[in-house]
Parts: structure tokens; C-alpha cells; sequence
């Protein structure tokens, strides 16, 4: 692939909606192009961008792909984006490397919950957008339909500059509303014809309302159409070009991808009307003093590069994507982290399309490569020459929503899980894993079930570690309800020395939050002071193991007040036991009761689905505290609600409002489980004792 300039190439992000017919796009784009010489299929698994396995089994995109194309003297890398939740990251690594977005929306179901997604996301980066109805071939296809569902939900800036030439399966063309000719697919040819008559009026309709749309993109341009009542395809054609790239007009065109309809009119569009790299410059910060620092798209400045998207590979290693914002980057040669204040050995670079590797000397500015095998450089990183550091915005990717246990299912498995589940950490940002030492569980957590399961797939099938997943335990905590007292008795006589020690304790509970306390009362030498810190060892031991259900104790005043002693037989490990059974026989005359994790949760969820939200969280025993309209259709419900009740709430907020909805959790406080689940809780944790003291027999 031959060298652009900054002016010449174009980077778009392709998103949407789930199953709407993105990556059949992007590969007909690829085909039309010439890029490729097989037009490949989705449900054949022969697709350029979805070459993951799982991606082919399951028939939808995991991974934001690239898939450059050459046009019109014009380079586009296209990169290809999942549209489904649980892959929002790769959506969020894709529009901060793109100055426009292709938004791909299926013919008969209109607007859906991931369009509303990506498009807030567009716009917060103040990107353009082209919309693309697609399957308009397919049955119960509308065109009309779709604009509808855009402008009700967008506003009037959406303006179809095409109109179909036929309707479902008799879908063979469109109608360029800028030039008014009809482009037809037929015979396996790109074909130009008049504007059928029968079509006209429409035609002429639908081209005035661009106008007007065009027109006020430009001062010169509503003189001259408030004059004469018109434009010229020129004057049109320069309307439209400054209203997209100003966000002012989002037009729409027409597609069918499979079967290659409107393909040459969308490869036309995103040439025409999206902005170059040379059109953004973009700002970043000096490492060292916070300046800001503007990083121009020129290939003799100073190079700047932001890493965008980490593949991991145990073959390979990692593979790096990048996007060079300003300077060159040239293979075999050193660079600076500005993030990590470190020098990065850069070997070969790469253009990328799908899977395929073509290696390149350098990558210019406004440009996306690729390069294996960084040694301290992660995704969000810039790259940047040594004399002129500068750190880019890294990639705002969103917070995990959801959490599984992860367990090894062999030992060969658990000796290889860390290090392979560091490695999956580093290629998704939005994955994290943790290690839960109270509750001996290793944790990993995502945007979605779907998400984690797709991990621990790739956990098998790359690094040959073997995993189940299962809800993550809950942190209960085990307290006290009174005050009482104990006698713990250690004494052991079988010849030559024995044990001995026996300590009186007392137990009374301490305000929620406390923790623990431990009081010595000990007067006249009823227990010498050198076994006075091994009854409390054994009181702090016995607290981590719990009494009641293998929880830890907390919120609970321990005092030492009597004891005994033997001069020869008495030792440290005596007064610990010592202190261990006398914490229990205490704690069981006060009372034991059972504490569970309370969390505030706040829920966003569209104004008409609050009913059912609410009525779901009272299900899960929530207390709603209050309810804050947000003014823009939504409502924000905040309430209390027990950690155990809302494990999967990711998946279950997502069926209730079909995606819409979304949610924050922290930690509040510790409250009672209520009886008939405590009595539960506590049946179960006998059972697991009772089964790990009998296979240990």
C-alpha cells in the first residue's frame, strides 16, 4: 500500500447497532475497492474483519478491526466495530482514533439501543456522521422507515441525500439526490441512467429539503438560495460537504451490502464529506508540566502517536494498533512512552487489514499501523519523540458493570491462569482481575456475561488454561447482638510437658463500622504479660475464620479480665487456642448474627420504564431513596440494595429496558440478613465444612 499524505486520508469508524450488517458493509466497501477479490459472507465465516474463531462461531464482530481501503486517490481505514454492549470498548478505542462516524442502521428496525450509544459517543468527541440504511433488499425493508425513526430521534440535521430505486427484494439502485442521477446495480455492473419519471417528484422533494439543509451550512449559500430559490449541484455539493463536517447535516444513504447496491455511492460519501487528519489538529499535554501542547499532522514535526488497541497473542505476543497523530514513525528506530516515562524499542510496522500484515518502513501522520512486541507500552499510550514529549487523551473507556468468580478446573490450570489473565487485562481495558484474598476467589469483571464468558474462551483456546466461572462470593460479616462471657480452656496432659492455658473473656459490640477492639484487664499476674498478645493472636484468628458461617467478626470489644497459668507447661500456642475457644464460647452466649454488604445504586433508566425498575429492585429487597428527573427523557432512581440481589443486575437491567438503562454501585454498610436467608446461608456454609473435613479424611 503506497504512502498518503495527512490531506488523503480519511479514518472512519463503523458502528451501530448489533446485527445490523456492519461488517458485511465494510467488506463490500473492501470489495468494490479492489482491496479484495472475494466478497466474503458472515454466516461462511469468510468475512476480512470477524476473523477471531469466536467471532465465527458466533457470527458477530468481538474485536474493532481494520480494514483499509484505496479510493479515488484517497486512502480510508475503515475500521470495523462490534454492536453489542458487552463491546462497547472496542467502539470507544475506534471513534477516538476516527474523524467521522459511518453509523449503520438496519432498514426495518430503525434507531435501536446501540445507535443511541455510539451516536451520544460521536458527539461527545464532536465527530461528523454519515448514516447508512442498510438491508433495504431484505423483506418488510423501509427506507422511509428508518429516516422517520432518525429524525424522531436525532432531529431534522438528518437528511436523506439518497432515495432507493425499488423496495426489497426489487432494490437495485439509488438515486443521488446532489447530482440527480440514478446509480444502479445490475448484471454485476455499476450502471449511471436519468432519474426514472416515475421517481422524479419525490426526487425533486427530497433534493429542495437538502438544499435548505445545505444552505444554512454557509452564509454565501442562504443569500443565494433565499435569492433564487436554488442551488447549484456544485453550490449542493459544497453545502453538503461543509454542514457534515461542521455536524450540522447528517446524511443519509442507501445500501444493500451483499448484494453491492449504493457500496460505490457510500465509498464516494466518506472521500467527499468527512474531514482529513490535516483538517483535526489535535492537543495534548507536556509530561512534565502540564502545558498544552498542539500536535500538528505533519510528517517533518515532532512524532506523536496514541496506542488505541492491544491484541494478545502467546505465539506472537502483543500486537499494538496505533494511530499517528503528528511526525512519522519509523520501524527499527526508538521512541519515547510520554505516559509511562519510558524508551520503547519499535520494531517492524504494519498496515493492517483484518488479519493480514503488510509490513511498511514508517507510518505517516493521520495514518493507523500496527506493531508487535512492545516491551512497556499499553493501550492509551502515546508514543512521541524523546526531544518534543507530549501525552495525548487516552482512550476514556467505560467501567466494568459486572463480576464472575474465576476458578482453574486442575493445578496445571491454576499455575498458568495469572499470568494468562494479565495478558487478556492488557488487551481489553475494560476487562480487570483481581484477587479476593478474604474470600480465596479470583474475581474477573466486564461489560457483560457475554463478554466474560467470551474471555474465558479465550483463555482456553489461546493459553490452554481450562476455567469455570460462577457467581462471586459475597463478603458477609459475622457480629455479636449483646455482652457475655467466656471461659477458654487449652489444657493437655500426656507425660513429659503438657499445654496449659485458660483465659476468661468478655464480648460486647461496638458501633457498625468499628472493627475490632481488644482490652487487657489483667491484674496480680493472672496470666503473665509475655501470653497476654497470644490470647489476642488467638482472638484475631478465631475473629478471620468466624463462628457462625466461616465469615469474619467485626464490630466486636474483646476484654481479657482473668486467666491461669502453669510455670512449666504454659506457652504461646496454649494462650492462642486459649483465646480461640474462649472468643467462641463468648460470642455464641451473645448472639451471633449474620451482616451482608448494602450498596448504593444509582439507576438510569428511560422515564417510562421506571415502574418496572422499581418494582424490580423492591423484588431484590432495595430501599429506593429518591428519584431525580434528568430532563432528557430519563430519571435517575438511587436506592440501597444487598450486594447478593444484585450480582447479575448488569444482565437483568439490560432485559428489563432492552439496553437502555444503566447503573453505578458503591459500598455503603454492613446491615442484619434477615432471618429466613441468614438460616439459609448458614445451612449451606455446614455443609461445605462437613464436605471439605470429609474429603480431607
Amino acid at each position: 500500500m503506497k504512502r498518503y499524505g495527512p490531506e488523503r486520508i480519511r479514518n472512519v469508524a463503523v458502528v451501530g447497532h448489533g446485527g445490523t450488517g456492519k461488517t458485511s458493509l465494510v467488506e463490500a466497501l473492501l470489495f468494490v475497492a479492489g482491496a479484495i477479490d472475494r466478497q466474503g459472507r458472515v454466516e461462511d465465516g469468510t468475512t476480512t474483519t470477524d476473523f477471531d474463531p469466536e467471532e465465527i462461531r458466533r457470527q458477530h464482530t468481538i474485536n474493532a478491526s481494520l480494514a483499509p481501503v484505496e479510493w479515488e486517490g484517497t486512502k480510508v481505514n475503515v475500521i470495523d466495530t462490534p454492536g453489542y454492549p458487552d463491546f462497547v470498548g472496542e467502539v470507544a478505542g475506534a471513534l477516538r482514533v476516527s474523524e467521522g462516524a459511518l453509523v449503520v442502521v438496519d432498514a426495518r428496525a430503525g434507531v435501536e439501543v446501540q445507535t443511541e450509544y455510539v451516536w451520544a459517543r460521536a458527539s461527545e468527541r464532536g465527530l461528523p456522521r454519515i448514516v447508512v440504511v442498510s438491508r433495504l433488499d431484505r423483506e418488510n425493508a423501509s427506507f422511509e422507515h428508518a429516516v422517520e425513526s432518525l429524525r424522531a430521534r436525532f432531529g431534522a440535521r438528518v437528511v436523506p441525500m439518497h432515495l432507493p430505486l425499488g423496495a426489497e427484494a426489487g432494490f437495485v439502485g439509488v438515486v443521488d439526490l446532489v447530482t440527480m442521477r440514478a446509480h444502479l446495480r445490475r448484471d454485476g455492473k455499476d450502471l449511471a441512467e436519468e432519474v426514472p419519471a416515475a421517481l422524479r417528484a419525490a426526487a425533486e422533494a427530497a433534493r429542495e429539503r437538502l438544499m435548505e439543509a445545505a444552505a444554512e451550512s454557509d452564509d454565501a449559500l442562504v443569500e443565494k438560495y433565499l435569492e433564487s430559490g436554488a442551488l447549484s449541484d456544485e453550490e449542493l455539493a459544497r453545502g453538503m460537504v461543509a454542514g457534515t463536517k461542521s455536524g450540522r447535516i447528517v446524511p443519509v444513504l442507501a445500501v444493500a451490502a451483499t448484494r453491492l447496491v449504493g457500496v460505490r455511492q457510500v465509498l464516494d460519501a466518506l472521500v467527499a464529506l468527512l474531514p482529513s487528519p490535516a483538517e483535526r489538529p489535535v492537543t495534548g499535554t507536556h509530561p512534565r508540566n502540564g502545558a498544552e501542547v498542539t500536535v500538528e499532522p505533519n510528517e517533518r514535526g515532532p512524532m506523536a502517536a496514541l496506542v488505541f488497541k492491544t491484541m494478545a497473542d502467546p505465539y506472537v505476543g502483543r500486537l499494538s494498533y496505533f494511530r499517528v497523530f503528528g511526525g512519522t514513525l519509523a520501524s527499527d528506530s526508538q521512541v519515547y512512552n510520554a505516559t509511562r516515562d519510558r524508551t520503547e524499542r519499535i520494531g517492524q510496522l504494519y498496515f493492517l487489514r483484518g488479519k493480514h500484515q503488510e509490513a511498511t518502513s514508517e507510518v505517516g501522520p493521520g495514518d493507523i499501523g500496527a506493531v508487535a512486541k512492545l516491551a512497556e507500552t499499553a493501550t492509551g499510550d502515546t508514543l512521541c519523540a524523546k526531544d518534543a514529549p507530549v501525552r495525548l487523551e487516552p482512550v476514556a473507556f467505560p467501567q466494568p458493570v459486572i463480576s464472575l468468580a474465576i476458578e482453574p478446573r486442575s493445578k496445571a490450570d491454576e499455575d498458568k491462569m495469572g499470568s494468562a489473565l494479565a495478558r487478556l487485562a492488557e488487551e481489553d481495558p475494560t476487562f480487570s482481575v483481581r484477587r479476593e484474598a478474604e474470600l480465596k476467589q479470583t474475581v474477573i469483571s466486564g461489560m457483560g456475561e457475554s463478554h466474560l464468558e467470551i474471555m474465558a474462551d479465550r483463555l482456553r483456546r489461546k493459553f490452554g488454561v481450562d476455567v469455570t466461572l460462577a457467581p462471586p462470593r459475597v463478603a458477609y460479616r459475622e457480629t455479636i447482638r449483646g455482652k457475655a462471657q467466656g471461659q477458654g480452656r487449652h489444657v493437655k496432659q500426656s507425660g513429659g510437658r503438657g499445654q496449659y492455658g485458660v483465659c476468661f473473656l468478655e464480648v460486647e459490640p461496638l458501633p457498625r463500622g468499628s472493627g475490632f477492639e481488644f482490652v487487657d484487664k489483667i491484674y496480680g499476674g493472672a496470666i503473665p504479660n509475655q501470653f497476654i498478645p497470644s490470647v489476642e493472636k488467638g482472638v484475631r484468628k478465631a475473629l478471620e475464620e468466624g463462628i457462625l458461617a466461616g465469615y469474619p467478626v467485626v464490630d466486636i470489644r474483646v476484654t481479657l479480665f482473668d486467666g491461669k497459668y502453669h510455670d512449666v507447661d504454659s506457652s504461646d500456642i496454649a494462650f492462642q487456642l486459649a483465646g480461640a475457644l474462649g472468643l467462641k464460647e463468648a460470642a455464641t452466649k451473645a448472639g451471633l448474627v449474620l451482616l451482608e454488604p448494602i450498596l448504593d445504586i444509582a439507576v438510569r433508566v428511560p422515564e417510562e420504564l421506571m415502574g418496572d425498575i422499581i418494582g424490580d429492585l423492591n423484588a431484590k429487597r432495595a430501599r429506593i431513596s429518591g428519584m431525580e428527573s434528568q430532563g432528557d427523557g430519563t430519571t435517575i432512581i438511587r436506592a440501597q440494595v444487598p450486594h447478593s440481589e444484585v450480582l447479575r443486575y448488569a444482565s437483568d437491567l439490560r432485559s428489563l429496558t432492552g439496553g437502555r438503562g444503566t447503573f453505578t454501585t458503591s459500598f455503603s454498610h454492613y446491615e442484619p440478613v434477615p432471618a429466613h436467608i441468614a438460616d439459609r446461608l448458614v445451612a449451606e456454609a455446614r455443609r461445605q465444612k462437613e464436605e471439605a473435613e470429609s474429603q480431607r479424611a
